[in-house]
C-alpha cells in the first residue's frame, strides 16, 4: 500500500512529493557541482535522474519510502532531495497502546543531497527539523536512523550536529558510490531524545 504523500513547509524550504515534474530541477541541482557527491550516488543527467525518480515513486507506492524534492521557497528552485525510507511496522500485540497504529514505528532518513548553492544555508537543518518533527510528533515514531559512508566525514559531522547518536559501524552494509561494499556509520535519534534535539535544531536555524 502506498504511503501518504506529504508536503512539509518551513520558512526556507518546502519538501514536496518527488515526481517527474521535478526532473529538470533535479538534473540542474545535481550537475551544478558533482564533486560534492564523492560518497553518494547522485543522478547525473536526464536518464539517470528519470530512473532515480521512478525508483523513488516505486518505493512510495510499495509503502517503503516517502521521497521528497527539496524546494527553495524564495525562488521555487529544486535544490536537492531527501526521503524517509526503510519504514518499519512492528507487530505490537493486541491490547498494547500501539497495536493497530497505522503509521510506521521506525524509519531511516537518507538519500539526502543538496546542490552547491544550498550547502551551509540552513536548508539541510530546516529539512531535518521538518522531517523529524513529523516523524516523532505526527507518526509518533520510536526511532529514526541515519547512515553515512564511514569515509564521509562531512556527512557524519552533519548528522552529529543535528543530534544523531553514533551507534557503531555496519560492515559491508551497502554498495558505495564507488561500487565497493560500504561500511556505514550508523546514527539514531530516539523518541526520548527528540525534545532536546528539536530545541537544538531550532536554535541552529536562528
Amino acid at each position: 500500500m502506498a504511503v501518504e504523500q506529504l508536503v512539509l513547509t518551513g520558512r526556507h524550504v518546502r519538501l514536496e512529493p518527488l515526481g517527474l515534474n521535478h526532473l529538470d530541477g533535479i538534473v540542474a541541482a545535481a550537475t551544478a557541482d558533482p564533486s560534492l557527491y564523492t560518497w553518494s550516488p547522485i543522478p547525473q543527467g536526464g536518464l539517470e535522474a528519470t530512473r532515480y525518480i521512478n525508483t523513488a515513486i516505486e518505493w512510495r507506492e510499495a509503502g517503503t519510502a516517502v521521497p521528497f524534492a527539496t524546494v527553495r521557497i524564495a525562488d521555487g528552485a529544486v535544490i536537492g532531495s531527501t526521503r524517509f525510507f526503510n519504514m518499519e511496522y512492528w507487530a505490537w500485540p493486541q491490547g498494547h497502546p500501539r497495536h493497530g497504529n497505522p503509521f510506521a514505528d521506525a524509519c531511516e532518513i537518507g538519500h539526502t543531497w543538496l546542490t552547491r548553492s544550498a550547502v551551509r544555508t540552513g536548508a539541510n537543518t530546516e529539512a531535518k527539523l521538518l522531517m523529524l518533527t513529523h516523524a516523532f510528533e505526527t507518526w509518533k515514531m520510536v526511532r529514526v536512523c541515519l547512515h553515512a559512508d564511514e569515509r564521509n566525514l562531512r556527512s557524519r559531522a552533519a548528522i552529529e550536529r543535528i543530534g544523531g547518536k553514533f551507534e557503531g559501524i555496519l560492515r559491508a552494509h551497502r554498495m558505495a558510490a564507488d561500487f565497493i561494499p560500504r561500511n556505514s556509520a550508523r546514527y539514531s535519534i530516539v523518541a526520548e531524545e527528540w525534545p532536546q534535539v528539536k530545541v537544538k535544531l531550532a536554535g541552529k536555524l536562528k
